[in-house]
Order: C-alpha cells, then sequence, then structure tokens
C-alpha cells in the first residue's frame, strides 16, 4: 500500500500479506518470550506460524526456518512476499531488547485486523478468518454489543465510560461496575509481564498495569516500569526502581519527563505528580489487551474533552445514538452541532485505509480527533478525510478551535 487511499485489488491483496506476515509474527514471538512454555510447545508453535508466512510468500518465496526466527528480532519486513510495500513493518521487531513482545507489533496486528474485519463486511475482499481471528475480533465487538443492547443512552454511557475509568483493579471493585455479566468477564488476571514479585502498579494515565522488566548494567540489576502504550510512557508514566530482596514492594522513582508543553497542549495533560502505588497481584484483575488499548486509551482524551469544554460553558454529549460516532459538541446559541471521532492508531495508514474503505466515518462523524501525541499523522489522515468532507485535527487543537468559536479562552 503506496498510500492511504489506494483501493485497488493489489493493495487488498498486500493488506492481506501484511497481516499474516504480522499476526505470525506476534504469534511466534509469544510463544518464544511467554513462560511456561516447553521446548516441544514452543517449536510447534513456531513451525505453525512459519508455515502462516510461507503461506503468504508464496511458493516463489521460500523462507528457512531460521531466518523467520532471526527476523522477529530483527526487520519484520524481511517476512513479507518480494514486491510486497512493508508501510509500517519496515524496521520493526516483534522481540524487543529486553526479550518481550514489542507494543507496536501488538498494536499494528490488531488494527490490520480490524481493517481486514471492515473490508469484508463491507464485501470489498473474500478472504476468510481464521478461527484464531474470529474469536478476537468478536472480543472486542462483544464488549459494544453487550453495552448496547438494552437500546439505553444512559446505560451504554456508564458502562463504556466504566471501562475508561476502570481497566484494572481489586475483583471486588470490578464487580461494581456498571457494567453487564458478558463485559466482566473480560477482566482477567494481571498479565504476567506486568508483575513483579507478586505486586502489580497502575499507570497513571490510564491505570492499566505497567510493563515492569529487569535490566542488568555494570553489574547492577535495575528494575523498569513503563506503560505499554508507548506514548504514555513518553509521556511520564516510565520509572526506575530496585528490586527488593525480599516479597515487598519496590518504590517507583520517575524518569525524567518530557519539556513543557505549549499552553494549548498543557488543557489535556494528564497530572503526573502521584507515583504509582504498589497493589497485589491477588484478587485484583484487568481488562484484556484488546479491550484496554481500543476502548480505554482513546477514552482518555474522549472523556477530557468532554469535560474541559463542558467547564468552558459549551454542550457535550458522549457517545450520541449509542455510538454513532464519539462526541457531539455544540457552541451555545449555534444550531449546528460539531460530530467528532476519536482515533488512536499506532499505524496512520492503517486508519487511512479504514476511512476510505467506509467512505468516511461509518456514524457521520465530520471531524476525526487523534490526541495530541499523534499530531504527526495529521497531513496523512487530512489527505483521506478530505476526500470523505472530514477534517483531522489533534484533540486539544480542536478544543481551541471551538473554544474560539464559542468566544471563551482554551488555554
Amino acid at each position: 500500500m503506496t498510500n492511504a487511499v489506494n483501493d485497488d485489488t493489489s493493495t487488498f491483496s498486500d493488506l492481506h500479506a501484511r497481516y499474516l506476515v504480522t499476526k505470525a509474527a506476534v504469534h511466534g514471538a509469544k510463544a518464544l518470550t511467554s513462560p511456561g512454555q516447553n521446548p516441544e510447545q514452543r517449536l510447534a508453535t513456531l513451525m505453525e506460524c512459519h508455515g502462516t508466512v510461507m503461506a503468504a510468500r508464496g511458493p516463489g518465496n521460500p523462507l528457512p526456518f531460521g531466518q523467520f526466527r532471526d527476523a522477529l528480532s530483527g526487520d519484520l519486513a524481511q517476512l513479507l512476499p518480494t514486491g510486497v510495500d512493508p508501510v509500517d513493518l519496515q524496521g520493526l521487531s516483534v522481540v524487543d531488547q529486553d526479550g518481550q513482545v514489542a507494543e507496536n507489533a501488538f498494536d499494528l496486528d490488531f488494527e490490520q485486523r480490524m481493517l481486514l474485519h471492515t473490508l469484508r463486511r463491507l464485501n470489498r475482499v473474500t478472504s476468510v478468518a481464521g478461527g484464531r481471528e474470529l474469536r478476537e475480533e468478536v472480543e472486542q465487538e462483544t464488549v459494544y454489543l453487550a453495552l448496547s443492547k438494552q437500546g439505553v443512552q444512559s446505560i451504554y454511557e456508564n458502562g463504556r465510560e466504566d471501562l475508561i475509568r476502570y481497566p484494572a483493579g481489586p475483583t471486588a471493585d470490578l464487580a461494581d461496575l456498571r457494567l453487564p455479566p458478558s463485559v466482566v468477564e473480560f477482566y482477567q488476571d494481571i498479565p504476567y509481564g506486568s508483575t513483579h514479585q507478586g505486586w502489580w502498579y497502575g499507570c497513571p494515565i490510564c491505570r492499566w498495569p505497567m510493563r515492569l522488566v529487569l535490566r542488568k548494567s555494570a553489574g547492577t540489576l535495575t528494575g523498569s516500569a513503563r506503560c505499554w502504550h508507548a506514548p504514555h510512557a513518553e509521556m511520564g508514566a516510565s520509572y526506575l526502581f530496585s528490586p527488593a530482596k525480599d516479597s515487598s514492594p519496590a518504590v517507583l522513582l520517575p524518569e525524567p519527563r518530557p519539556d513543557r508543553l505549549a499552553a494549548r497542549e498543557q488543557v489535556l495533560f494528564p497530572d503526573l505528580e502521584e507515583i504509582p502505588e504498589p497493589r497485589p497481584v491477588d484478587k485484583h484483575k484487568a481488562l484484556v489487551r484488546g479491550v484496554w488499548r481500543y476502548t480505554t486509551v482513546p477514552g482518555i482524551p474522549e472523556l477530557a474533552l468532554r469535560d474541559q469544554l463542558r467547564k468552558r460553558g459549551l454542550k457535550v454529549e458522549l457517545w450520541p445514538s449509542l455510538d454513532a460516532y464519539d462526541l457531539r459538541v455544540t457552541v451555545p446559541g449555534t444550531d449546528k452541532p460539531f460530530k467528532v471521532d476519536v482515533k488512536d492508531y499506532t499505524s496512520a495508514a492503517t486508519l487511512g485505509s479504514l476511512i476510505h474503505a467506509q467512505e468516511g466515518d461509518r456514524g457521520g462523524a465530520e471531524w476525526l480527533v487523534v490526541p495530541d501525541y499523534r499530531a504527526g499523522q495529521i497531513p496523512l489522515l487530512s489527505e483521506v478525510c478530505a476526500r470523505w468532507g472530514m477534517k483531522a485535527i489533534t484533540a486539544s487543537a480542536f478544543g481551541e478551535f471551538v473554544c474560539t468559536r464559542a468566544g471563551v479562552s482554551w488555554a
């Protein structure tokens, strides 16, 4: 896919090849990095994933098994068939320097899957998803269907807001959330990669368990706690700690924070003053990764925009008509609202392709808003959105724009 708005047959073929390669690489990387698997299980999974890559490459592009394994911690683009544009896969390692599955690889796998799922529903492609793909797609959609099943706006809003504000916590507290039982089931044990000696730490921005790793440098063992969502870590959800010699929890020390932001961006920037407290793994659970990543994470700027715009006297409705889009913002004294869809995709190209496939926003949104840390995606997204009567903008820029229309100050 050479650009985000090309929709010819070769583009779909390339997309499917990239998806098969990414899916196989992530699944294989999990087998390499997950504890508790015996060598036979690990090898069987890797051989299955190697077979998936071979199917994507076709008979004219053989790939030795050893080269497949090497590419997991090297350049993922090496696994693609000859002639397929790597797009986001260029230079991507699925296994990172700490021997864990890289965050971006998880995101690209999911985002490519959702694009293919949308294309299938629109009858734009005829490929049939495998069992694992369908299960993961259903998991994500089950949450929205369960929340909207009763057709009551307040029930939908309350449940979705709880998923954003409480992605992890004590099982007793999670049982009290305004969620149907089928959604509560998506809270599972704290991920292994987020635990250290029986403790976990919630990200100060999204409250999901942070990633914990130990590194040895010059003979000294140092711990690192960072949010699994890389932009949150770069915003300041990144800490160091000294591993405890007993079962007591470690104390986190914040790493250097980014430079002071422009006044416009400070309005939506989270408060990072409080250091995350340790919580016991026992009797605590967290949302599965996909629901956290694509409900909780983009929900943070949705709620922040609502709260800040309401403070300034604007009328803001969340997820109107049971999630036709994300925000309806009305300036006092006007009749035409601003219809907003908020997206947080790692791949701007995949998001652009999704918009193009749907010929705009399926719910009728006219503004595509991305978090401020995705500002670099705006040029590409603006090109795609312009074709379908939409505008792409960052969250803080949108807040400033509508406040100017209302005659009030944003920053």
